[in-house]
């Protein structure tokens, strides 16, 4: 059996499935990406005409990935200290990886989770970075 959570504060999802999932003391976020709740806008993202990336701000894009899985964590009981796993996408790892591994030394300090960071071609809207996380509950 398992508990299934959509934040009210982060960005909708872009497909049929929720935000986390619990089973058992651990929680499953699907894939998280920068995008602003309640619309399309993407921080740091300018699109051309065909809603293709023309520029983007890989920092930008970071701390709104960040702020968006923190939200999910608070709003299905959990914390940023609980994360345990992440999985990073990057579509561009020469161009952003440096940025991306400072800002997540900064959000993380001295107790960062395990972390796999794979580059891709894509993602499903237009996004430079997508995260997947596992948290691991507190008992209560």
């Amino acid at each position: 059996m398992s508990d299934i959570y959509n934040s009210e504060t982060a960005p909708e999802p872009v497909g049929a499935y929720p935000h986390a999932r619990r089973v058992g003391n651990l929680l499953f976020l699907s894939g998280v990406g920068p995008r602003k709740k309640g619309s399309k806008e993407i921080p740091g993202v300018t699109l051309n005409d065909k809603g293709e990336i023309a520029e983007y701000d890989i920092a930008e894009q970071c701390h709104s990935v960040f702020n968006n899985v923190k939200a999910i964590l608070e709003s299905s009981g959990a914390s940023w200290e609980d994360l345990v796993d992440v999985t990073v996408f990057l579509t561009n790892m020469s161009d952003d990886f440096k940025v991306y591994n400072e800002l997540w030394k900064e959000y993380f300090g001295d107790n960062p989770p395990c972390r796999t960071t794979l580059e891709i071609n894509c993602l499903p809207t237009p996004i430079a970075i997508e995260l997947k996380c596992i948290a691991a509950l507190k008992e209560s």
